[in-house]
Parts: structure tokens; sequence; C-alpha cells
């Protein structure tokens, strides 16, 4: 029994101990590690991974860890103890305390916009949004992400939307429609999916006593030229239409 227990203690201290297996996310400027050396807590330090992607460390000073795993940059720290014969047998683990580096750009009608770190319960595109403070007055609830040179339309709310780090995020102005003449509030309104001229006139307050549900005329924007038409209720409202309704004739 106590050769097996020697056995078992030689192999444990055999191998470096590692906070995260190789094939956790890569460190990278910004990011905030915590490095421990097994029996020398003189030597364990908390470190933010410079602009040059390197830590400074008791001893051996400065070290590249970008573009590492944690494992990765336990075996590299390791092995500059062991090279500068500081330590015979270096155990080194390296954990991650704060994810900086991943980082998305979060830019139109947000409250702050502005650049934004990704972590394992920050990176749905809710979250994201929610960090930089919302969707401001007239934003659209659908975003377009930049991704790898490629664009995509996301509804805020998506719940598995994950977000990559290079991602830029573009609320844009939400789609709006403009309504005058015989209604209760004159003026611009939010375009909701699917809506009719009937929903559009009931976005205004109605049509006072003296508009006319028969007379109405619609103004669209039509390959670069403006068409107005005759308009029922039951017609489809675009973006940027404007409705217009027309007193009733006696």
């Amino acid at each position: 029994m106590k050769r097996l227990m020697a056995g078992l203690i030689l192999l444990l201290f055999a191998y470096p101990v590692f906070s995260q297996d190789k094939a956790g996310p890569t460190l990278g400027s910004g990011d905030a590690i915590r490095v421990t050396v097994f029996q020398q807590p003189d030597l364990t330090t908390e470190a933010r991974v410079s602009e040059r992607g390197t830590i400074v460390l008791p001893l051996v000073g400065e070290i590249k860890v970008a573009g590492l795993t944690q494992q990765q940059a336990g075996s590299a720290i390791a092995g500059e103890y062991k090279k500068g014969k500081y330590l015979k047998n270096p155990q080194v683990s390296v954990a991650l305390t704060t994810l900086r580096s991943r980082q998305v750009s979060v830019l139109g009608l947000v409250a702050r916009p502005g650049r934004y770190a990704l972590d394992d319960t920050s990176s749905n595109l809710s979250d994201v949004i929610a960090a930089a403070g919302g969707i401001a007055q007239g934003g659209s609830e659908t975003v377009t992400v930049l991704r790898n040179g490629q664009t995509q339309k996301v509804d805020i709310l998506a719940k598995n939307f994950r977000l990559q780090n290079g991602d830029t995020v573009n609320v844009e102005r939400a789609p709006v429609f403009y309504i005058y003449g015989e209604v209760a509030r004159s003026g611009a309104y939010r375009l909701e999916p699917g809506m009719t001229v009937m929903q559009a006139i009931a976005a205004g307050g109605g049509i006072t006593p003296r508009g006319s549900d028969r007379r109405l005329k619609m103004r669209r924007a039509d390959e670069g030229k403006v068409v107005e038409k005759d308009a029922t209720l039951q017609d489809p409202v675009k973006a940027d239409d404007v409705i217009f309704v027309k007193e009733a004739l006696f």
C-alpha cells in the first residue's frame, strides 16, 4: 500500500496542474489571469495581458502568453522557471479571472455605443445590448450583425444567438410610416410587421368626425419616384409610406 501511494504521489507531481484543458479559449490582450506555482506562494501572481500579449512574472520577467490556452501558458511559464534554473520541477497553474480579449462593437441607436467584452455569461445578443444601455428611442429591435464580412438580420430577443469575437452589432432606425389629415394624432409611427392601413389609422388615434375611411391616399417611394394612389383599409403599409386621410364629402 505504501508503495502504491508513493507511486500515485510521484505520478501526480510528474505533470503540471492546469485550470482548463487544451481546448479552452486562448488568452489575449486585456485578459486578467492568476498564475500559481505549486508550493511557491511568493511566486503567485495576478497579471493582465498587455497590448504586446505579455505578462511580467517574478524572477523570469516578461513572458508572451497571448494566443496560448491556459494550459499552454502554464507550460510556457513552467519552462521559463526551469530554464532559468529557478525551480527544478515547477508545477504551474494558469486561471483566467477576467476575459477582456474577446470583444464586439455595438453601434447605432443604443444608449452607450462602444466595444464590449464577451464571456461565457454575456455573449448572448440581448445581454450585450443590455450592457450597452438598451435600444435608444427610435431604434429597431431587429439589428444587423456583421461577422466575417457577412451581414445578417437578428431579432434581439433571439434566445440562442450568441455573438463571437470581432462581431459588429448595428442598431438601425426602426421602420416608420407617416399619417396626416383627419386623424386624431398626425405624425410618424413605428411600423409593425404585417401592418395594414386600418391599423395605421388606429395608431394615429382613429379618424376624426370630419374624416372618411373611403377617402384615403397613400404616397410611396418606388424606384426613386414618389407615387400617390388611392388606398383601402386592407392595404399593407411599408416603411416610409405616407397615409393621408381626407375630409368626407357631404
